[in-house]
């Protein structure tokens, strides 16, 4: 009785490179599924009264961390001549810092209001050391702010900390208003927090213009927990007709999840991005429901945060800022949520939606 044949050397080898190919291949398709979004962040929007900027990670300069909004906003801090008033959750951007201690030598009025967590940094300890007025946050929840008010002319604010993480790793906009309404109704919220020690709960709702015009359309101004910021999101995004694109850190907010899924019942588009990590781990995450009621939602694609807290509503009206979705942020932490009916700045926020949409999972 004959044995089985043995597979010759040349078939062996042949196998073993089919093989290697399969795996290559393999191999390939998972960077495609897994890697950094390759399209660069939409270009800025500058107007006279507004811009806006995106961080970009995948991009060159990120890696080497140089350029992007971080850069615009320094060489706004060196062009600043009269004061700067910073009220900030977290601050370890060394170029930043160097522009906060430069403009103090120069004779500027610099002053801080940081968050109590991250009020011992190395970079923070040096403003103090050169004789800046830093007040820390006695509220129960986060002094989560991100704003800057530059020679009581320009607003700089958005979702990016002044942290290098922040302003290269991970997904964020910044954006700045240089009308006489924001800059009141920020410089209220600094003089609360800085020179009354109002935070959180304690804060009075005295928000001098909650709506103006800017530019050529509106836009609205709220600080939580004061001002009742979710109802106003809530009548924002229920006015939406025919698209709705979403980009969340945190969204545990039950509210806007049903609003969200009624908007869909309606026929509307939504559509959207959750940060990775904060929808597996963040207890209450609405990204569970909103899968499971059929809505095209997906989990970011990148390694860092994606820290956005933004909702474009029919390409004409965008909501960003520092407030998540969360019960957190509305009831408890100090927050800047800005409603901006502009087009030509909630095109440049579409733009960025759709891109990390593309790019999710």
């Amino acid at each position: 009785m004959r044995s089985a044949s043995r597979l010759s050397p040349w078939r062996l080898v042949a196998i073993a490179l089919i093989w290697i190919a399969a795996l290559t291949f393999a191999s390939r398709r998972e960077w495609q599924l897994w890697r950094p979004s390759l399209e660069a962040a939409p270009a800025p929007v500058e107007t006279s009264a507004l811009g806006v900027w995106f961080t970009d990670p995948a991009s060159a300069q990120a890696r080497s961390y140089r350029g992007g909004p971080a850069a615009e906003l320094t060489a706004a801090l060196e062009q600043a001549r009269l004061s700067i008033d910073v009220a900030v959750y977290s601050l370890d951007l060394w170029p930043v810092r160097n522009a906060l201690l430069d403009a103090h030598r120069r004779g500027l009025r610099v002053r801080l209001v940081v968050e109590a967590d991250n009020a011992d940094t190395p970079e923070i300890q040096a403003l103090r050391d050169a004789g800046i007025p830093v007040h820390v946050d006695t509220g129960d929840g986060l002094m989560h702010h991100k704003f800057l008010i530059l020679d009581g002319r320009d607003v700089w604010t958005g979702s990016m900390n002044l942290t290098a993480e922040s302003a290269y790793r991970d997904h964020n906009n910044l954006l700045r208003l240089q009308t006489s309404e924001a800059v009141a109704d920020f410089q209220q919220e600094f003089d609360e927090m800085f020179s009354r020690g109002l935070f959180g709960a304690a804060s009075p709702a005295d928000t001098p213009f909650p709506a103006f015009a800017a530019a050529d359309g509106r836009a609205e101004v709220y600080f939580s927990p004061d001002d009742g910021v979710l109802a106003h999101l809530l009548e924002t995004v229920n006015a939406a007709q025919q698209e709705i694109c979403f980009l969340a850190f945190s969204f545990t907010s039950d509210d806007l999840g049903g609003l969200l899924l009624s908007k869909a019942q309606e026929g509307l588009t939504v559509r959207g991005v959750f940060d990775e990590g904060q929808a597996h781990s963040n207890r209450g995450s609405e990204y569970p429901r909103l899968r499971a009621a059929g809505l095209d939602v997906r989990l970011d694609g990148s390694s860092g945060l994606l820290h956005h807290k933004v909702i474009v509503l029919d390409g004409q009206t965008v909501v960003t800022g520092s407030y998540n979705f969360s019960r957190s942020a509305e009831e408890r932490n100090d927050e800047a949520l800005l409603i901006l009916h502009l087009p030509e700045i909630a095109a440049a926020y579409r733009e960025e939606c759709v891109r990390l949409w593309e790019d999710g999972r």
